[in-house]
């Protein structure tokens, strides 16, 4: 395969940033008010995007892709389960990017909810089909339009009306910031599916997340100030009061592929993981076309705990890597299974919903994955090098 420039993966993950089911989560903030909430926001994302960029740096140093290097953890074994979890969720993220882009087009071009399903699977496709070292000066014009689009957006948001009481059900700030790590948490097991195909891995992982970070947290600034200066929780009706027209298709429907198509591309690779005999590209389209007709058939209107959900079983699981990258220096690949390694992911797995009933400032990411991390050190250091020395 090609390899990718440092702009490409600016490129790549400015499309994952500009995100519909970003701006919709953000307008969840509206209640806390401008100041809390952009800082709610800011923190989430500090959070988030630190963890999602140690786990670039560990698939850029070592070439593997995303769930080749939960290998070097959690073992042969354990890589397996991992990588099929990730497909699961990555089906899931399809489906529900898909729904959400074809309801809010509905909002403004009512052809029906399963026309825009299409719509949007069939672009996705064709951005498979075309790949991801290969889309070049396609995903510069979209990128520029995108990114065009969102400022008249922001305009027509924050320039022409005045801040009002939101209504909605309030957050705590607690959870709040728990639900800006979310988003970035959620590309966790996807990053270093990029970053181990750059020119130059390290500098293009830190471009990534910092691009990804500030796009994100604008999203997420869009759907609050959305809600606080119009009133409105439905994108798509500001986006008719505003008269956007045309410009406002262009922005749900490719910003909903741009995204999409990593989830569908992601689950790919992660196939190829649990078996070599799949091919990504295959995998992809498979996983697109799923995607659609789950879209088309299933309601997916509140993904809230299906992000709780994702947070409990990768959380844990990157604090491990991370662990063992890091501080421990250890590597599990050639293991069938790391026993060890998949009993503390489980504790921390439990801990995340233990601690999802417990309203802590900073929410329950930080605290869950510092408490694994700490296990996971104090085992490979007092336990496994003191067995080696015997």
């Amino acid at each position: 395969m090609k390899k990718t420039s440092t702009f490409q993966n600016g490129l790549i993950w400015f499309g994952a940033g500009v995100s519909l089911a970003e701006i919709l989560t953000g307008t969840a903030f509206a209640p806390l008010g401008m100041a809390k909430g952009l800082a709610a926001i800011v923190i989430g994302h500090i959070i988030g995007c630190a963890m999602m960029l140690l786990a670039g740096l560990i698939g850029g140093r070592t070439g593997r892709s995303a769930m080749e290097t939960v290998k070097m953890s959690f073992g042969q074994k354990g890589g397996l389960l991992f990588a099929f979890l990730n497909v699961l969720q990555l089906v899931g993220w399809t489906a529900i990017m898909i729904y959400d882009g074809a309801l809010a087009i509905g909002g403004i071009f009512n052809l029906g909810h399963w026309v825009w399903c299409l719509v949007i699977g069939v672009l996705i496709i064709l951005w498979i089909a075309v790949g991801i070292t290969d889309l070049g000066w396609i995903n510069k014009l979209t990128m520029a339009a995108l990114f065009l689009l969102t400022l008249v957006l922001c305009k027509v948001i924050f320039f022409s009306g005045s801040a009002m009481a939101a209504s909605g059900e309030a957050l705590t700030f607690g959870a709040a910031v728990e639900l800006a790590v979310a988003m970035p948490l959620s590309w966790l097991p996807l990053i270093s599916d990029y970053t181990r195909e750059a020119e130059k891995p390290v500098q293009a992982t830190w471009v990534s997340v910092l691009v990804y970070g500030l796009v994100s947290c604008w999203m997420y600034v869009i759907g609050m100030g959305a809600a606080i200066f119009t009133g409105e929780y439905d994108i798509a009706v500001i986006m008719v009061k505003a008269g956007l027209g045309i410009a406002a298709l262009v922005i749900l429907v490719f910003s909903t592929v741009t995204t999409t198509f990593l989830d569908a591309w992601s689950a790919g690779i992660s196939a190829e993981t649990i078996a070599p005999k799949f091919k990504g590209k295959q995998v992809a389209l498979i996983v697109t076309v799923i995607g659609t007709v789950g879209a088309i058939v299933f309601p997916m209107d509140d993904i809230t705990d299906f992000l709780y959900l994702i947070g409990s079983v990768f959380a844990p699981m990157i604090a491990v890597q991370i662990a063992d990258a890091f501080i421990l220096h250890s590597d599990a690949s050639a293991k069938g299974l790391s026993a060890s390694r998949m009993i503390i992911w489980l504790v921390g797995f439990v801990i995340y919903r233990i601690l999802m009933n417990i309203d802590f400032v900073l929410g329950n990411t930080l605290p869950d994955m510092l408490i694994t991390m700490f296990i996971t050190v104090v085992w490979g250091l007092c336990v496994e090098k003191n067995k080696s020395k015997a």
